[in-house]
């Protein structure tokens, strides 16, 4: 008896049919996003409570190292193959609580994030402040846990609050805040394998081969645009050293980079890339150019007098192959009132 073979004919796709697919793989993308936040603020949540009832019967019934250890071997065996509960995780739960319950600000930050996330933080941030900046930066920029240990690793928070810049002169109240944030006082590229004696050119080198080390390095929300970007201007050709564009300020990023000490000289150079940049290359949407000239050494007073009647947003930055803040840097920071304003933008 034959049989016959029913064949499926796939019909040609609408002109639209790319669109339509892009659109529901964007929705799923983001449904599932959305699940695993609720899923871990959820998980965040159950630990802070956990938290919170091991203070309360520390408090009303003096509970000990023991009823701890008890608890977590009950828990473990009431859901086995379910980690979290060990004694020393619920004595994270307790730091976790005590830390935040009395925190205002921070306590609704902490949901926003991973638990792993909030353990970094909460073992290797020394205050209040600083805890803060990193639980707002890991939340705004969705900074993976390696990268939330490497940005505490480098000092970003005493760095990016120290930065030298003119960007209360030159910026618009809504992005000097930001772009405050965006620009370091000292970048560690301790990624490159560059000796202490190096030219302009090598470092540019070296920068662009560890392309995402260095974007990472600069803070995250940088796109690469070019090197030796080249300008004309009035049939002159002009070469900037690297092109970035920042996603959050919306604002293409000069970087100039020197091997030496700052010079003065340094920022009329910028001005003038600047202005080429905002006149040739940005688009009617986007904000002002903003410059950062990146230096071996700086002497703060001298990049002050520099920068004060600066008409372009400029920023002097110094970096190092290694990570140790250098010790002119070690001074107080910001008043507290002065960084609460910067950290309310984030």
């Amino acid at each position: 008896m034959a049989t016959s073979r029913k064949t499926t004919r796939k019909t040609a796709a609408p002109k639209d049919y790319p669109a339509l697919l892009a659109d529901v793989k964007a929705r799923i993308q983001s449904a599932q996003y959305a699940a695993l936040r609720a899923v871990n603020k959820e998980l965040v949540g159950l630990y802070w409570d956990i938290g919170r009832l091991i203070v309360e019967r520390q408090q009303s019934e003096g509970w000990g190292k023991a009823v701890v250890a008890q608890l977590a071997a009950d828990l473990q065996a009431a859901f086995p193959g379910t980690g979290g509960f060990s004694a020393s995780n619920l004595w994270r739960m307790k730091s976790f609580f005590e830390t935040y319950s009395g925190a205002g600000k921070l306590a609704p930050l902490v949901r926003e994030i991973g638990w792993s996330h909030n353990l970094i933080i909460l073992e290797r941030c020394a205050d209040a402040q600083e805890r803060e900046f990193y639980l707002r930066m890991t939340r705004k920029f969705g900074w993976s846990k390696n990268v939330l240990a490497h940005q505490i690793d480098n000092q970003s928070y005493e760095k990016s609050l120290l930065g030298q810049t003119n960007f209360d002169r030159t910026l618009t109240p809504a992005l000097r805040a930001r772009a405050k944030l965006a620009v370091k006082d000292e970048y560690a590229f301790d990624f490159l394998e560059l000796g202490e004696q190096h030219s302009e050119r090598e470092l540019e080198r070296a920068l662009i081969a560890r392309i995402e080390d260095f974007l990472r390095a600069m803070g995250g929300m940088f796109a690469f645009m070019g090197s030796q970007y080249r300008l004309e201007v009035d049939g002159k050709e002009y070469f900037l050293d690297l092109l970035l564009f920042h996603r959050r300020l919306h604002a293409l990023v000069a970087i100039e980079l020197k091997i030496g000490e700052f010079e003065p000289e340094f920022v009329g150079k910028m001005q003038f890339y600047l202005a080429a940049l905002d006149a040739q290359v940005r688009q009617e949407d986007e904000n002002p150019s903003i410059g950062i000239i990146l230096c071996k050494e700086k002497k703060r007073t001298i990049v002050e007098y520099a920068l004060r009647d600066a008409r372009k947003p400029i920023g002097v930055a110094t970096y190092a192959i290694t990570k140790s803040l250098p010790k002119e840097l070690q001074d107080p920071l910001p008043s507290p009132e002065i960084m609460a304003r910067l950290l309310e933008t984030l």
